[in-house]
């Protein structure tokens, strides 16, 4: 049975973040190999005692400090991997993707996944990002082959042999019929908006917010997510709702946001910069109208084009929702056959194969 170390996660289950729900539902479908997980302690949470049959957790000390965290970590990490050789490493994003021609010089085959190009993210300053592009460069360069969740991104980046295109993937849901968690926080059933995400300069919720309170016919704006490092962002969220319509819930998951999803009026993703957005699949897989920004990554799903509205325009995000609450509540059905997980997953094991060979 191969062994496949996993890097550049900051673990699961029961911790927030795309990448980090990207690895639950990837390497939780897996069979044949065996998964090895490092995990940044800083960041585990009581839900991430649970275990897999097939997934061994090695949990490491990190920090919370933004910009060095993954490098800290994922170093100890390949520290761990001289000693405990694998069969593959599966490194996740290109910051961590630094380290792959270490592990290369160490015989051991590399596969990246490239989930978005961190540059580009608001929360980075100049040197960080000249940091970042060269970690690009380093990944793609030194990795045995390349996984984009991103059509778009694999094309900017050139033709390469080792390159493949796999995109993200959604389970199967069963909508709510409590409302339990809604009670709790004085979420009204079917009448509110609802983005999810964490609290993050890229994910453009203060265009959001800004929508919500100018729109009369918005009454809530429910926001899952919690902040990454500092509550600057979050704090500059709560200056900019003065007619109280938001709720913020925190980070949440499970049966809270199965009802979240269950019962909301319309979904919105308001980002600047995406690789994939899960959160768009998973309000899709509950049959949710969609509003999201007109950036690459959200094209990569063909949503009809009344559904996008122009990035960083509070204007035209307010005329997508005054479309939207102009219509009765639906619910749709949309065709999310090409996501599954199971299928993604063998692809995924694929390459482990090609790197090996």
């Amino acid at each position: 049975m191969k062994t496949i170390a996993v890097i550049g996660t900051r673990g699961f289950p029961g911790i927030q973040g795309g990448v980090e729900a990207h690895s639950y539902f990837l390497y939780t479908r897996m069979s044949g190999v065996s998964v090895r997980v490092y995990r940044r302690r800083a960041y585990l949470t009581s839900q991430s005692a649970q275990s897999f049959p097939n997934i061994e957790y090695i949990d490491l000390p990190s920090t919370r400090i933004k910009g060095f965290e993954a490098v800290w970590h994922t170093l100890l990490s390949v520290m761990h991997i001289l000693f405990h050789r694998p069969d593959v490493v599966h490194i996740h994003n290109i910051g961590p993707g630094m380290f792959a021609p270490l592990l290369r010089l160490m015989g051991l085959p590399v596969v990246l996944t490239y989930h978005s190009p961190n540059y580009e993210h608001d929360k980075w300053n100049a040197p960080a990002r000249w940091l970042l592009r060269q970690c690009e460069k380093i990944s793609l360069r030194f990795s045995n082959r390349v996984i984009f969740v991103n059509k778009h991104q694999m094309e900017k980046c050139g033709a390469l042999d080792k390159s493949v295109f796999i995109p993200n993937g959604i389970d199967p849901v069963t909508r709510s019929t409590s409302t339990s968690f809604l009670d709790k926080h004085g979420i009204t059933r079917g009448e509110y908006l609802l983005a999810v995400g964490r609290l993050t300069p890229e994910k453009g919720l203060e265009y959001l917010v800004e929508a919500a309170n100018r729109l009369p016919q918005v009454r809530q704006l429910v926001i899952a997510g919690a902040s990454d490092h500092d509550t600057a962002y979050r704090e500059l969220l709560v200056s900019l709702d003065v007619n109280r319509k938001v709720i913020f819930t925190g980070f949440t998951s499970g049966e809270d946001l199965r009802q979240l999803y269950s019962h909301a009026r319309c979904f919105v993703l308001p980002s600047v910069n995406e690789g994939f957005p899960m959160v768009l699949l998973e309000a899709m897989a509950y049959g949710l109208p969609i509003l999201c920004s007109d950036i690459p990554g959200t094209r990569q799903i063909d949503l009809p084009e009344q559904d996008y509205f122009a990035v960083r325009d509070v204007d035209s995000l307010c005329a997508a929702i005054t479309r939207q609450m102009d219509k009765p509540r639906e619910v749709k059905d949309y065709d999310l056959r090409q996501y599954d997980w199971q299928s993604i997953a063998r692809q995924v094991q694929q390459q482990y194969n090609s790197a090996i060979d």
